[in-house]
């Protein structure tokens, strides 16, 4: 499979931010190398543990994802053949093929854009409480991992690295961002959302929700960017053992999530995984890519 990578290291190249998973460098004066590594991220904390391949995993299915969504908005993707990127950055192949996209540089909208189609997560905790979710009022009588009425819109805030992503109501959104800008994310994210849950349901995925992000050039024009419609980004559940009422089996990072909860985990200190569940995990994104996509990773 190749080896995991924790961290990368392209010292020819000028590194512009390091995530919780990926590393951006820059390409040229318009365009950016986007790296996925193989750190995986549980309540904001990484890792010591890498799942390896997990990075190769998650570009591959972006790209996948950008192709058969094109069509309602544009996005970042260039290219992700390496051989077809600028000649300083074609030297790292062996490291980063297969785990890396060129990108368009672009202003970056400061929201998350979450859709979410079931009632799951901090959204369900939400609900409990107060019948709402992201402050929009709900349906009375709703019950754990139901499907919605209709997809809805629930935006949080973009936060800086290391801290925390908040949730809030589309309104706030609009005092962020601008009404119309924010009128626009909200109705093609659910868009996306919509046109990607249908196929999945028909590979035996239900999407519960997910989070896109999308960035502007300087004339204003809408991109979907980062990456989209993964198991890192999105509560990705088996149709086959779907029950309402109850928390779901799933192919993302609720099972990692639900392992640190068991061990009353901190939510603050970084741990070494066990090889069983960082094996089981990687497990789970393979099997989810292949469902979607119908062919195994390209992990070499």
């Amino acid at each position: 499979m190749g080896k995991a990578m924790m961290k990368s290291d392209l010292p020819d190249l000028e590194l512009v931010a390091r995530g919780k998973v990926r590393e951006l460098y820059k390409a040229s004066d318009d365009t950016l190398l986007f790296i996925a590594t193989d750190r995986i991220s549980a309540y904001d904390v990484i890792m010591k543990t890498p799942i390896e391949g997990k990075g190769k995993i998650l570009t591959q299915l972006s790209t996948f994802w950008f192709d058969m969504l094109k069509d309602i908005v544009s996005n970042h993707f260039i290219t992700s053949n390496v051989d077809e990127m600028p000649e300083p950055i074609r030297k790292y192949k062996s490291v980063i093929e297969n785990r890396s996209l060129l990108v368009k540089k672009l202003n970056v909208v400061p929201i998350e854009a979450i859709v979410r189609g079931y009632l799951s997560g901090s959204a369900w905790n939400e609900y409990k409480k107060s019948g709402t979710v992201h402050g929009i009022e709900m349906p009375e009588g709703l019950r754990e991992s139901q499907k919605l009425p209709n997809a809805i819109f629930t935006p949080s805030t973009k936060a800086e690295y290391g801290e925390h992503d908040m949730n809030i109501h589309p309104d706030q959104a609009k005092k962020l961002i601008g009404s119309e800008l924010a009128d626009q994310i909200a109705e093609i994210s659910v868009k996306l959302y919509e046109r990607a849950s249908e196929y999945a349901i028909t590979r035996g995925i239900i999407i519960a929700d997910t989070k896109f992000e999308f960035g502007t050039d300087d004339s204003g024009k809408l991109y979907l960017i980062d990456e989209i419609l993964t198991p890192d980004s999105s509560r990705f559940w088996p149709v086959s053992s779907y029950k309402v009422g109850k928390p779901q089996q799933s192919y993302d990072k609720q099972y990692l999530r639900d392992y640190l909860e068991s061990i009353s985990f901190d939510k603050e200190t970084p741990i070494d995984l066990t090889p069983s569940v960082a094996d089981d995990t990687l497990r789970k994104y393979i099997e989810a890519f292949v469902k979607l996509t119908g062919k195994r990773p390209d992990l070499l």
